[in-house]
């Protein structure tokens, strides 16, 4: 089994190339995004599409409902079950994405975690009825590892509490004892760079085409669904467009908006694919769709 990673920035014509190779070297794909992981979410996440979907198996794609919790942890355990499918298969792997901490996460790992009993779950669970105590209290323990999560982050906050309840020790003593391990080694990273004008311009298409293909309407129903509070309602393109249905902006101001907000993302991409995997193959689409499809 070989395994790729295609990245790149947004609309930088990772999925497309993506499917291309697939179809090529007859493999699966795991989805490297943190947004079409969610059911719900098709139009926003610029998910493929059902057509795309049927040509090759996708894996990390309709996976859970918006107001469900994903994590870093979460991704890695669908790799490796990802992976056992591959092997069973007798299938190759590209990973492509443009959520890139979590291919970062594979290549460096995570800790592992103490075993967490129902008991210590109980006490963890009591003690976040009080959630600004607790931060407080874990934030005596460990000032380190607790000024690195911010006051009213409940999952970090009762994750940090599961630590010290279930191994005795602070977060910061048991990653200390307990440090990460690859889970990837030797991965093949192509990183699709994108000319800035080409990219603004690719940039405008997308939210044109996400608008006409009916980002307001998706937005709303989620609205409606889940309210305006799981993590992913506050995402580029959601948030703006809760805005709009709000009456804060118009529409030609949720289009720039989208825009801005897409373009600073894409941004903020390149800058951490240079710096996080310096031995990836950077180079414009056209010159890696030759190197991966000749």
């Amino acid at each position: 089994m070989k395994e790729l990673a295609i990245i790149g920035s947004t609309a930088s014509g990772k999925s497309d190339l993506a499917i291309k190779v697939a179809l090529k070297k007859d493999a699966y794909i795991l989805s490297l995004d943190s947004l079409s992981i969610y059911k719900q979410i098709d139009i926003a996440s610029a998910k493929p599409s059902k057509q795309d979907l049927a040509k090759v198996p996708h894996f990390g794609v309709d996976l859970i409902s918006v107001d469900e919790h994903f994590s870093v942890q979460n991704f890695i355990d669908l790799y490796r079950q990802t992976k056992q499918i591959c092997l069973r298969d007798s299938k190759d792997l590209i990973i492509v994405g443009g959520t890139s901490f979590y291919l970062k996460s594979l290549l460096d790992g995570l800790s592992p975690l103490p075993v967490v009993s129902k008991e210590v779950e109980q006490k963890a669970s009591i003690a976040m009825q009080d959630q600004r105590s607790a931060y407080e209290s874990l934030y005596a323990l460990d000032p380190l590892y607790m000024s690195k999560i911010a006051s009213n982050d409940t999952y970090r906050t009762q994750k940090s509490l599961l630590i010290y309840y279930a191994s005795g020790v602070t977060p910061s003593e048991w990653f200390r004892a307990n440090p990460p391990k690859p889970i990837i080694k030797d991965l093949a990273i192509y990183n699709i760079s994108t000319e800035r004008d080409l990219l603004r311009s690719r940039i405008e298409k997308r939210t044109t085409n996400m608008l006409e293909d009916g980002l307001i309407d998706e937005v709303k129903e989620l609205e409606k669904r889940y309210g305006m509070e799981p993590k992913p309602m506050k995402s580029i393109g959601i948030k703006e467009t809760l805005e709009y249905l709000s009456g804060e902006i118009d529409l030609s101001e949720l289009h720039t908006l989208i825009n801005t907000h897409t373009a600073q993302l894409a941004k903020r991409q390149r800058t951490f694919n240079r710096s996080a995997f310096k031995d990836a193959m950077t180079a414009p689409l056209e010159e890696l769709r030759e190197v991966l499809l000749s």
